[in-house]
Formats: structure tokens, sequence, C-alpha cells
């Protein structure tokens, strides 16, 4: 998108009406709110309603198995992320993109509410995995285009944003996981269904005089005879996929152990891939070259984050069924309230770290050291987690406030990461890339998801400290790495801070 095109959308958007910040921040973050109050929601039963028991409403999966697929979700989740990133960047916009995809999301969740077998479990996966990947970037990526490249808000903006999403976050697994625990894991899905529902009424109604121009201009439009190539490679590729997995499933070649080494795979060979194109595009000017190397070390930590934060959906869950101590102070927790943890600090420090930014200014810490401080306290949440064991073995009940403690720990980490990690993706985006470099940012999750679908097998009461020992040793040591690092990396930003 060319820089006059930038300006315009910036002249189109009432620049204050919502906290002092740009109107259209209003839209995107309620629709985001309900969108992440109908996945999180889902999220917070899903693991459960895998591996429980048929006669307790569940498919009655292997428990690992369970974790894996979970794990597997989640990648595609945000692997779908390139898909809908590409459409935005080269064929409709990202208005149109989070429209699209919030109606596949909505559906998806239907399928899930209605009373099916395994099937019907996968046919809803497609529809959400498809959703998510259609919405989840580019609402982020329009964020970012309701501000000017050099208003100080915009980290600010960001961080307002997220708490948006973590608002939705922390009410939807203390309503659905009620609900979807305690009574019935459909009637659950369908509350999650309804809050996407909401979300799209949201934007429908306020997009045109909140956005202006925001979401409308395609960045890299495809030309008439370039759109008939595409389509009719996108019809030959959709074909052969259904014949392979026709003949592969029946053959035993297409497993769920070999899809999630394929999905692992992926999970690493597509964001190279992106780095490859965007680096070596004709349409990279040289500055921007540059901040794509400084891109790079920022995008492995990212993995490496989120390998430990996306471990609360699902090794944390199964800890919080199984290890831990359920009767508290008189109450008895539902296992899927603490998926709600996480959002709550979010909720509650995200303005305390917003305020902060701002009121350093200059002095704050640079990109990369903010990085380096998201995984050290990655990696102290694993390594507090590991103590349980240590002190009382892995046969006793673990109180819950070690739980609490550890997703504690890991939203400090988060704070400092993520927010920070949307915000200079839309800033060292090239400009030809810009839905897309939004997408391979989401792609360190699906990255760190691949990888944990691996590695989820691994653990158990018995290799408990040792998982978390290892994994949290490693988020340290790459911590220390990348501040020593961080000088370097922040020069080939050229003066992106």
């Amino acid at each position: 998108m060319s820089n006059s095109n930038r300006q315009k959308i910036v002249d189109s958007v009432p620049q204050t009406g919502f906290f002092g910040h740009p109107k259209g921040l209003f839209t995107l973050f309620f629709t985001e709110f309900w969108e992440r109050f109908s996945y999180y929601g889902m999220r917070a039963i899903l693991v459960y309603y895998m591996y429980y028991e048929v006669s307790k409403g569940g498919l009655g999966l292997d428990e690992t198995l369970a974790l894996s697929i979970m794990s597997i979700y989640g990648s595609l989740v945000y692997m779908s992320g390139i898909i809908g990133g590409w459409l935005a960047d080269r064929i409709f916009g990202t208005s149109k993109a989070v429209f699209y995809g919030g109606i596949l999301i909505m559906l998806g969740h239907i399928v899930l509410a209605i009373p099916g077998s395994l099937a019907m479990f996968f046919v809803s996966m497609v529809l959400i995995v498809l959703g998510t990947g259609l919405l989840k970037p580019n609402v982020s990526s329009v964020v970012g285009e309701i501000y000017s490249e050099e208003d100080n808000r915009r980290d600010a903006g960001f961080s307002i944003f997220y708490m948006g999403i973590n608002l939705g976050a922390f009410i939807s697994p203390l309503i659905v996981g009620e609900v979807g625990m305690k009574h019935n894991f459909h009637l659950g899905f369908a509350i999650a269904a309804v809050g996407m529902f909401l979300g799209l009424v949201v934007f429908v109604l306020t997009k045109k005089k909140n956005l202006g121009l925001a979401g409308t201009f395609v960045a890299n439009p495809l030309s008439g005879n370039e759109k008939k190539k595409v389509y009719t490679r996108f019809a030959i590729a959709a074909g052969l996929l259904a014949i392979l997995i026709a003949i592969a499933i029946p053959a035993g070649y297409l497993t769920f152990d070999s899809f999630i080494a394929l999905v692992g795979l992926l999970g690493i060979g597509i964001p190279i891939a992106y780095f490859v194109t965007m680096y070596r595009s004709s349409k990279t000017t040289e500055v921007e070259r540059s901040r794509i190397i400084a891109y790079i070390p920022l995008f492995i930590a990212s993995v490496m984050f989120w390998a430990i934060q996306e471990q609360g959906s699902t090794i944390l869950a199964n800890y919080a069924d199984k290890r831990t101590q359920l009767e508290f102070a008189g109450f008895n927790i539902s296992p899927a309230w603490f998926q709600s943890l996480n959002p709550l600090f979010i909720i509650v420090f995200a303005p305390v770290f917003a305020w902060l930014w701002v009121k350093l200014g200059k002095r704050q810490p640079t990109i990369p050291q903010k990085f380096s401080l998201g995984l050290l306290f990655a990696g102290l949440s694993f390594l507090v987690i590991l103590l349980p064991a240590y002190f009382g073995g892995t046969d006793s009940l673990v109180n819950p406030l070690w739980l609490v403690l550890s997703y504690f720990i890991v939203v400090l980490g988060e704070l400092c990461l993520s927010p920070v990690g949307l915000s200079a993706t839309t800033k060292l985006a090239p400009a030809a890339f810009s839905a897309q470099t939004m997408s391979l940012w989401f792609l360190s999750n699906a990255a760190a998801q691949a990888i944990n679908a691996q590695i989820v097998k691994f653990y158990s009461p018995a290799t408990e400290m040792t998982y978390f020992g290892i994994i949290g040793g490693a988020s340290i040591v790459l911590s220390i790495i990348l501040f020593t690092m961080a000088p370097k990396i922040q020069g080939y930003m050229k003066g992106i801070r």
C-alpha cells in the first residue's frame, strides 16, 4: 500500500472518540472481543470434550492424543492466517476478510453445538480454522491502519485492543466452562456461536462510520489474468488434495500421528518460505529487507514464548483437571475456569503496561529488549509450576494457587511481547506484504503449537519436573542471548523503535 493511501485512510478515520484514540478502535475492540469470546469459550472445554468418556458427553479419545490434537488445532488456526492475509492483500481487502471469517467461525461453532460424531468435530475444525485465518490477522492489520506511522499512541492503542481480546477471553470460560462442564458440552458450544454472531453485528453496524477507508484498500491486487490463474490453481489443488485424502486414509497413510508430523513440518517450513519470498521480492526495498532481517530473531523468540504460553490450554488444562485440588476455600472450582486467569491478569495489567510505555517515551526498552523480558518471564512460569512436584511429589493434589502464580508470571511476559509484537509487525512489514506479515506474526504461534503437538507426548506426572524444567530453562537461556543481541537487531530496524 502506498504512503498516500495510508494517509487517506488515517484522514478518513475520526482520530478521537475512544479513550483518546481513533473512533475505529471501538469497532475493532468489540468485534475482536466477541470473536475471542467465542473462540476461547470453545477452547476452554474442547480438550475435555475430546478426552472425557462418551457417558460424560465427550468423544472418549485417548488423553495424550487429545492434547496433541488440541495443539494441532491451535497451530492450524494460526497457520491459516497466511491464507487470510494473502486473500486480503491480493483479492478483497482486510475488511471483507474480517466479515467472511466471522461467518465461517460462527458456522463452525454451530456444527460443534449439534450432537454428532467425530466427523462433525472435524468439520467444525475446518470451518473455525479457515474463519480464524481470515479474521484474526486482518482485524489486527486494520488497527495498524487507523494510526499514522508517527503516532505515539500506536503501541498504547494496540495494548487497549489487546485488552479487548482478553476481556472476551476472560468472560467466556466462566460462562461456557460452567455450562459446558456442568451441564452439556454442546450447549456451551452454542453460546460460543452466539458470541461470534454479536461480533459480526457490531462490525457491520459501526464500520462505515468509525473505520472510514480502513480495510478497504487491497495492498497488492491481482490483475485480471492473475486472478484467472490463481482460481484455476486453487481448484486444481483442492481437487488433488481431496483425491489424496480419499486414497491416504483407507490405505493407512494418513493417521493422527502422520498428520501431526505433517503439520509440524508445515509450521516450520511455511515461515521460512515467507521470509525468503518477502526478502527476495522486487517489491521489497533495501530498508524493508533490513527490517525483515531484524524481524527474524523476534520471530524465533515469539515461537519460544508461545510454546510455553499455549500450553495453558493443553498441559496446564490437564494439570488443572488431574493434578489440582478443585475444592478450595469452600468452593468447587471448574478446571475450565483456570483458562480465565491469563486474560484476567492481562485486563488488570495491560493498562499499566500501556501507561508505562507512554510514560517512559524514548526511555522505554527497545523492541528486542521487551521480547527478551517476555522470554524470561515465560521460562520462570514453567520453573514455578515444577516446584509442587519437587516439594510434595506427584502423587498428591496441588494447591490451585501454584497454577494461579504460573499463569500470572507468564502474563507479565505476554504483556512485554505480544502487544509489542503486533505493533512492531505493522511497523516492520514491507508495504507490499502488510497483511501477510501480520499473518507471519501469527505463524510464530502456529509453529509453537505444531512443536507442542510433538512435545506434549513426553508429559506425565512421572516426567513433570524434567518437562517443565527443560522447557523453562531453554526459554531463560534464549532470553539472555536475545538481550545481548538487542543493539545489533535494533540497528537493522532502520529507525523503527
